[in-house]
């Protein structure tokens, strides 16, 4: 969800594919499908937490997130060496969904793609809201904003992503991605040199450890930051040496991780109480903050179609299962003209829920904390635990028992909170 490129490919394709990418690219191709808009809201939920409780929610989520992408490489690589010999393209592990069958049967394959449907739409109204609050932030003055966000999503971005979704082809929206990432680092550098330069102003009484309920919040966000397994196995497979794929995998999470808890603690750091749940609108409307906003926004918005294509590829997936939409086939402008009608559907649903979301920072620490935590933790140790079977060892069946209890109360807690703030607040 997080990433900008890797809704490209499914969670999982054959092993058969050639790999040619070097350890280097794989390494830079894994901080590019992991990193993206939702570190800009770490000083916000380090703010909420405490210095010291968010680093380590930030390292806590890494390391177990790291850990469970390790577990759906054994859950696929053991599904694959015991059926190699009558493996056909029919068999092959090519998706989530097809883990959420093999483990569950049909239904699982339908409440796994429903959760990964959902968590992507999560990702792309976090993109609308992200554009919409830093767009209005450039038309602020020193007391509230001169235009509302929803201005911005309606009038310019919603226009702009529907004449994107007639594009099919996504090779010709892809190179926005790697524009995309060297904004988030521009930004990330602008925001740590602004955090520098208030150094002489940090106050000592910076807040360590916020109480208990600070932690769920710091722990979504970080979740939500970390969410990239769509990318796992298809960078496997790309490796020459698929050998060295964990040990690359682990350097990119260490170095990751890192950066993370510094960003977090820098960002808190130089603005305290007053760290908005966006980063960059704590930046003075400078000149070189405002080509970093403007950037990060035109960068997201095209590559906002490749976050929507998983989305789109469901949707037109479970239409083709219905029979007035397969009487269509016959009639290829009409299939056309459906499908497209699917999209811009969609494309209005999410711009409607955008516009009604409160808060970037709260809105991605509910997605982290529930759809993330399920499909990031609940679902591998599940899949872990049912496909690997008698192979397992006591320790590891307790450690994917440990994992899917906290997963599952992580997201009961984040769901309750998310409801409870919501109430509250009406």
């Amino acid at each position: 969800m997080e990433a900008t490129g890797s809704s490209l490919t499914p969670l999982i394709r054959r092993r058969g594919t050639a790999g040619e990418a070097t350890v280097a690219q794989t390494l830079g191709n894994i901080v590019v499908s992991i990193v993206g808009t939702g570190v800009l809201g770490l000083p916000y939920a380090f703010r909420v937490a405490g210095w010291l409780a968010g680093s380590l929610g930030v390292a806590v989520a890494g390391a177990s997130t790291y850990f469970c992408m390790l577990l759906l490489i054994q859950c696929r690589d053991r599904f694959e060496e015991h059926n190699d010999e009558e493996i056909d393209d029919a068999t092959h592990i090519q998706s989530y969904g097809d883990l959420g069958a093999k483990a569950f049967g049909t239904r699982g394959r339908y409440l796994t793609e429903f959760l990964v449907l959902i968590s992507q739409a999560g990702g792309a109204v976090a993109y609308l809201v992200f554009i919409g609050q830093n767009l209005s932030s450039l038309f602020a003055n020193t007391n509230h904003s001169l235009i509302s966000p929803s201005i911005f999503i309606f009038l310019l971005l919603l226009p702009l992503e529907l004449s994107l979704s007639f594009i099919r082809s996504l090779s010709s929206i892809a190179p926005f991605s790697v524009f995309a990432d060297t904004c988030n680092i521009l930004a990330m550098a602008i925001v740590i040199k602004e955090d520098f330069q208030l150094f002489d102003r940090f106050p000592r009484e910076r807040i360590a450890f916020n109480g208990t309920w600070g932690l769920p919040y710091a722990g979504g966000v970080a979740v939500f930051c970390f969410e990239g397994f769509s990318m796992t196995l298809s960078l496997e497979a790309s490796m020459a040496d698929k050998k060295k794929y964990r040990w690359v995998l682990l350097l990119a999470f260490i170095a990751i991780t890192l950066i993370y808890v510094s960003f977090g603690i820098f960002g808190y750091l130089a603005y305290g109480d007053e760290t908005k749940d966006i980063i960059t609108l704590n930046l003075p409307n400078n000149l070189s903050a405002i080509a970093t906003k403007v950037g990060l926004c035109i960068a997201l918005a095209f590559t906002f179609p490749i976050m929507m294509h998983p989305i789109y590829e469901i949707v037109e997936m479970k239409l083709a299962l219905i029979g007035w939409f397969q009487k269509l086939r016959c009639n290829a402008r009409g299939e056309r003209l459906v499908v497209q009608g699917a999209r811009m559907l969609v494309l209005l649903i999410l711009s409607i829920t955008a516009s009604s979301i409160p808060g970037f920072g709260s809105f991605i620490s509910l997605v982290g904390s529930t759809l993330c935590a399920l499909l990031s933790f609940v679902l591998p140790a599940t899949f872990h635990l049912l496909l690997m079977g008698s192979n397992l060892k006591i320790w590891q069946r307790a450690v994917d028992y440990i994992i899917l209890l906290i997963g599952l109360v992580f997201a009961g807690y984040g769901t309750y909170d998310a409801l409870r703030d919501h109430i509250t607040s009406s």
